[in-house]
């Protein structure tokens, strides 16, 4: 007889294909572009976080939002940003053939990808969102990720019909060649979310060198 019944094997067999994030952090320092065909070509180019957005280093995980309950799994359907117009469909991605982290199609810009490697938003653990900066029609779905500040919300409506409200606590820009794994990714035991676009300088040789990470934690449901 088994040792779990059908739906706690299910959960089981789900968190066992999640990939540690430790391998996760491995990728990205080798030099992980998560969105590798933004363009760039726009006269202004997308905001860059402000240094007052930044978290505070000395905190990891340091959020206003009290602890909340983590929830069960359940896969997100639509992300909302209020404070950027965002409104966007989410998609299931995983890793390339080359071991990236893959995106969404880039001939869609208004659609966001949910890394199944990790958490489902609003599990207990870090859930990461991804899309595209811009495509080469113009401005795609995080183009405006970098204006956010502390205290703005996210909202993933999830497929068990709850939404999970995350506050952003702290908005930065790392560079590819150098991006702190741990620090990204570390929940702390809590329900995280982060939210990731490229950024930084762009060349049209190599595209954006940064990654713009929004560290959001679960601080409401409805």
């Amino acid at each position: 007889m088994s040792a779990f019944e059908p739906a706690e094997f299910e959960e089981e067999a789900r968190r066992k294909k999640r990939a540690p994030w430790g391998v996760i952090a491995l990728v990205l320092l080798t030099g992980l572009a998560l969105i590798r065909n933004g363009s760039g070509e726009f006269d202004e180019g997308p905001p860059q976080p402000a240094g007052a957005a930044a978290t505070d280093s000395r905190v990891p995980g340091a959020s206003t939002a009290p602890a909340m309950r983590p929830l069960p799994y359940s896969v997100p359907g639509q992300v909302r940003i209020p404070a950027i117009q965002v409104d966007a469909p989410v998609m299931a991605v995983g890793l390339d053939a080359e071991g990236w982290v893959d995106a969404p199609p880039p001939e869609d810009p208004n659609l966001a990808g949910w890394f199944t490697g990790g958490v489902t938003p609003g599990e207990k653990g870090t859930a990461v969102v991804v899309g595209h900066v811009d495509n080469h029609l113009g401005p795609a779905v995080f183009y405006g990720l970098g204006a956010l500040k502390k205290g703005n919300r996210v909202e993933i409506e999830r497929k068990d019909g709850k939404t999970a409200v995350f506050e952003i606590y702290g908005i930065e820009v790392f560079a590819k060649n150098d991006f702190p794994g741990d620090r990204v990714y570390n929940s702390k035991g809590a329900a995280e979310l982060r939210v990731i676009t490229c950024g930084g300088g762009f060349t049209q040789q190599d595209g954006y060198d940064g990654n713009v990470v929004v560290f959001a934690r679960l601080a409401g449901v409805r």
